[in-house]
């Protein structure tokens, strides 16, 4: 399917590897002008190059902390009229409830929360102007359904998806649409400090933690960041214009519920 974005320029946040790199390699296989962004410049550099030299896209590569205003000026500096944004960012490890400060939920807050509310606020009026614009969120399976430990990464996420919600609506009518990805659990480096921390907590080992995660997964596997990449390809496109406000679980249906 041609997505109907081929010229159109895309910032992915936090996409040196994993979910946001998945994004950033299937939309400049669609055609786009992808910027990528990630703290450590050796591993976005090899980011980059990868992407540049699989689909001949012009790919930039900002290192940056999206967190910090600074991080976000560089963003926009090399792409000031984004038509599609990624958000994404690490969130905090897992943690007993009882053990979270008032610091780390706040920044929790401003990780996962405020920082994509940030750079929805500086690009939104620009793509409302030029009639064209994707937002989309990469937040959590946790919005929806408790994962254990994650308390602070599921409040400040399922915060993003409510303020953004009537956001979604009121920007519809200038064909720009703020939807949300919700991952389950995929092969990435995050989710495999996620299981070590989660069997430190629950006093078991490594091996059985995992076990017990993708025991719960009835798709009997992790995710990949390829397919995940896809989904947000998708709801980038031209043809997903009629999609906004909405949750994309995608989870190899762990999360059981008829509706």
């Amino acid at each position: 399917m041609d997505l109907g974005i081929a010229g159109r320029t895309a910032i992915v946040c936090a996409s040196s590897k994993g979910l946001g790199r998945g994004c950033a390699q299937a939309l400049a296989e669609a055609g786009c002008t992808v910027v990528v962004n990630g703290r450590d410049a050796k591993t976005l550099e090899e980011t980059a190059s990868a992407i540049r030299a699989s689909t001949g896209a012009t790919v930039i590569a900002v290192v940056a902390d999206v967190s910090t205003k600074a991080g976000q000026d560089a963003l926009l500096a090399a792409a000031p009229n984004p038509d599609i944004l990624v958000n994404n960012n690490g969130g905090p490890p897992p943690k007993p409830f009882r053990e979270v400060t008032r610091e780390a939920l706040l920044e929790g807050l401003a990780q996962n929360m405020a920082t994509p509310l940030e750079l929805v606020q500086r690009v939104v009026d620009g793509m409302i102007e030029r009639r064209f614009g994707r937002i989309i969120n990469i937040t959590s399976a946790s919005v929806l359904t408790p994962l254990t430990g994650l308390d602070v990464s599921s409040g400040a996420r399922a915060g993003l998806t409510a303020f953004l919600s009537g956001v979604a609506r009121e920007i519809a009518h200038a064909n720009v649409t703020i939807n949300n990805i919700l991952p389950g659990v995929f092969d990435t480096d995050r989710i495999k400090t996620a299981t070590n921390k989660v069997a430190e907590m629950q006093g078991i080992s490594i091996e059985e933690a995992t076990k017990r995660r993708l025991a719960a997964v009835p798709a009997g596997r992790l995710g990949t960041p390829d397919e995940f990449g896809k989904l947000c390809a998708f709801i980038s496109s031209a043809h997903a214009g009629y999609i906004t406000g909405q949750n994309f679980l995608i989870d190899g249906g762990s999360f059981r519920t008829n509706f």
